[in-house]
C-alpha cells in the first residue's frame, strides 16, 4: 500500500522533502502545502529584485504548482495555510486562504517545514503602511513598487544581518539614500569585531549611513526615532532584525520544543511524533563544534536534513555530522564568507585558541584583477585543530572558507591544512594558496616560533609609546605610517641594531606582515627576547582603525591611511 506524505512549507527545505520522496517511491502520494502564493522560490535572492539585477519577481519562482504536478507527480498546494495538526488522527486540518473554508487531510507520515519569520518588535509604527519585511515574493514585489515612487528618497534598514545588508546594498543601487541601524556594535554577527571593520568601511564608503550600538524606539510617517533620541527622515522603512522559528503547529499538536525555542528532533529529523518529521529554519540542530543545540536559518542545511529525513522515511540511514555555520555574503565591492567559531564564541566557551590574521594577494600579484584578501584562522591550542575562519576580500573567498569548513568537518588541523593540496594557476591563485600560508602562520604561533600582537590592541601601543618599529621602505613609510613609529627599513636594520632597545618589548610592522616576521624571526635569532609582530601589519590597522575614526572624530594613530 502506498504512503500518503503531507509537507506543510513549500520553499527550500519543504519541497527538497517532496522531490526526494518522489525520487524513492513513485507509488507514494505526495501533497505539498503552501499558505503563500509561490512555492519553490529563491529566499536568498529577493534583495537583488530592488536594485533590477533580478528584473522581474516572477523570475524569483523556481516552480510552480503545474510542473511539480506534470514532472514530478506532487501535488503542490499554494495559498493553503495548516492550521491544525492532529497527531492521533494522523490528521491536519487545511485552511483555503481565499474562501476561508477549512478541510482535513490524513497522512502516513507528516514533514514540517514551515521556516522562520522576520521578527517586529511591538514599537509604535512598526504597522505602518510604509513599513516592510522581507520574507517571500509578495514581501520584497511590494516593497520595491513601493520604493519606486518618486516620493521615496530616503529608506532605513534596521538590522545588519545578512538580508539587511543586502536590502541596504540593493536599494543604494537603485538611487535611494540608505540608512541601516543596527542595535549591536557591529554588522554581520558571524564575524568578528576586528574583521567586521572592513565591511563598515566598505558600506560607508559606498554611501550608507550606518549606526551602531542605537536601536529603534518608534516610527512615524516620515521618520523614525532612535533609542538615542536621533532622528532619521524616512518614507520607508525595512524591519531586518531577525527572525523567529514557526512553532505554532509544532507547540499546538503537543511536540516536543528545544532548549532553543525551536522545534525539537532527533539525528534523523523525527520529532518526538514518530510519524511528523521537522527540517529547515524551525528546527534546533546540533553545533559540531560547541555541541549544543543551535538555530541555522541557512538554505544548505535545510537541503541536507530534508534529504536525510526523507530517507529516514524510507529506511535509508543518514550520517548527522552536526552543523557549523558556513555563510557568504556580497557587500558592494567586498565579499565576505565565514565559517565554524568566531572569537567571541570560543571566548564565551572558554576555549584555548590562537588566531592567524594574514592578508596576502587572493592571485599572483601581477595578474590583472589581484587583489589583496584579509584571512582570519582560529584554531585550537594546543592541538592545532582548526576552529573557523572569515575572509574578506575582492576575489574568492568563498572557495577558501570551504576549503576550511571542510576542514573543520573533518577534524583538520594546522598540520593538515598545511598539507592540503590545492589547484594552482596565476590567474586563480597562488602556488601558496591563502589558507596554507595561514596554516604556516598559525603553526609558527603554536610551536611559539614568534609572537605577536593583534590590531585591536595596537591604539593601546602607540598612545603608551611603545617601540615600534616600521620595516617597510622610505617610500611605503612616506605615504603613512604610525605616528610614534621608528622607521628602520629591513634592509638597513642590520646595521642599526644599536636603535633597537634589547631592554624593552619591540613591536614590527610592515604592509601586511611578512616583512616584520622576517626582522621578528631575525631579531629573535639574534637573542632579542621581546620581540612581537603586529598581525595584520600597517593594512590591518588602517582598516581597523578607519570606520571608528570617522565616526567618533578620534585622534587617528595614523598620519595617513593605507588601504593597498
Amino acid at each position: 500500500m502506498s504512503k500518503r506524505i503531507l509537507v506543510v512549507g513549500g520553499v527550500a527545505g519543504g519541497a527538497s522533502v517532496a522531490a526526494r520522496v518522489r525520487r524513492l517511491d513513485e507509488d507514494a502520494e505526495v501533497v505539498m502545502f503552501e499558505r503563500g502564493p509561490h512555492v519553490s522560490f529563491s529566499n536568498c535572492a529577493l534583495p537583488y529584485h530592488l536594485s533590477g539585477q533580478i528584473e522581474q519577481s516572477d523570475d524569483l519562482v523556481l516552480m510552480n504548482p503545474t510542473i511539480f504536478q506534470t514532472q514530478y507527480n506532487i501535488d503542490a498546494r499554494v495559498h493553503s495555510e495548516v492550521v491544525k495538526i492532529d497527531p492521533e488522527k494522523k490528521q491536519i486540518d487545511v485552511k483555503h486562504v481565499q474562501t476561508g473554508e477549512i478541510t482535513q487531510e490524513a497522512y502516513d507520515k507528516l514533514v514540517l517545514s514551515p521556516g522562520a519569520s522576520p521578527i517586529v518588535p511591538p514599537l509604535p509604527g512598526v504597522d505602518h503602511n510604509h513599513v516592510f519585511t522581507v520574507r517571500n515574493v509578495v514581501d520584497i514585489d511590494r516593497l520595491n513598487k513601493f520604493v519606486q515612487n518618486d516620493t521615496v528618497e530616503e529608506v532605513t534598514v534596521v538590522g545588519g544581518g545578512f538580508i539587511g545588508l543586502e536590502v541596504a546594498e540593493n536599494l543604494v543601487h537603485a538611487g535611494k539614500k540608505v540608512t541601516l541601524v543596527e542595535a549591536q556594535n557591529q554588522v554581520m554577527a558571524p564575524f568578528d569585531y576586528d574583521m567586521v571593520q572592513i565591511l563598515h568601511k566598505e558600506m560607508s564608503d559606498k554611501g550608507i549611513r550606518l549606526i551602531l550600538d542605537d536601536g529603534l524606539a518608534s516610527i512615524e510617517e516620515d521618520k523614525l526615532t532612535l533609542q538615542s533620541g536621533t532622528e532619521i527622515p524616512s518614507q520607508a522603512v525595512v524591519m531586518s532584525i531577525g527572525v523567529r522559528p514557526e512553532t505554532n503547529l509544532a507547540k499546538d499538536a503537543g511536540l516536543e520544543i528545544g532548549k532553543t525555542g525551536s522545534i525539537k528532533v532527533d539525528h534523523h529529523y523525527l520529532t518526538s511524533d514518530p510519524h511528523i518529521y521537522a527540517v529547515g529554519d524551525a528546527i534546533e540542530v546540533h553545533h559540531k563544534l560547541t555541541h549544543q543545540k543551535t538555530r541555522l536559518a541557512l538554505a544548505g542545511p535545510a537541503q541536507r536534513q530534508a534529504r536525510a529525513a526523507a530517507g529516514h522515511i524510507y529506511g535509508l540511514p543518514s550520517r548527522n555530522t552536526g552543523v557549523i555555520g558556513s555563510s557568504v555574503v556580497k557587500i558592494f565591492d567586498m565579499n565576505a564568507a565565514s565559517t565554524g567559531l568566531n572569537e567571541r564564541m570560543l571566548k564565551s566557551l572558554d576555549y584555548d585558541y590562537d588566531v592567524a590574521y594574514v592578508i596576502p594577494s587572493d592571485k599572483v600579484g601581477i595578474m590583472p584583477g589581484a587583489n589583496q584578501l584579509h584571512f582570519k584562522l582560529l584554531f585550537e591550542v594546543p592541538s592545532g585543530r582548526i576552529l573557523g575562519a572569515q575572509a574578506i576580500g575582492k576575489g574568492n573567498v568563498d572557495k577558501r572558507i570551504d576549503v576550511i569548513a571542510t576542514m573543520i568537518t573533518m577534524n583538520g588541523t594546522l598540520e593538515d591544512l598545511q598539507e592540503t593540496e590545492l589547484t594552482y594557476s596565476p590567474v586563480f591563485g597562488t602556488a601558496k594558496d591563502v589558507v596554507n600560508f595561514a596554516a604556516l602562520v598559525g603553526l609558527n604561533l603554536l610551536n611559539g616560533r614568534y609572537k605577536q600582537v593583534k590590531v585591536d590592541q595596537v591604539r593601546e601601543l602607540v598612545e603608551n609609546d611603545a617601540f615600534i618599529i616600521d620595516a617597510r621602505e622610505k617610500g611605503a613609510y612616506r605615504m603613512g605610517h604610525l605616528k610614534n613609529a621608528h622607521h628602520i627599513p629591513l634592509s638597513e636594520f642590520r646595521e642599526r641594531l644599536d636603535e633597537i632597545p634589547e631592554d624593552r618589548p619591540v613591536y614590527i610592522y610592515c604592509r601586511s606582515g611578512q616583512t616584520s616576521y622576517n626582522m621578528t624571526q631575525a631579531l629573535t635569532n639574534m637573542g632579542y627576547e621581546n620581540v612581537f609582530n603586529i598581525s595584520g601589519s600597517f593594512l590591518g590597522v588602517s582598516y581597523y582603525e578607519y570606520f571608528n575614526d570617522q565616526e567618533q572624530n578620534r585622534e587617528p594613530i595614523v598620519t595617513r591611511y593605507n588601504f593597498n
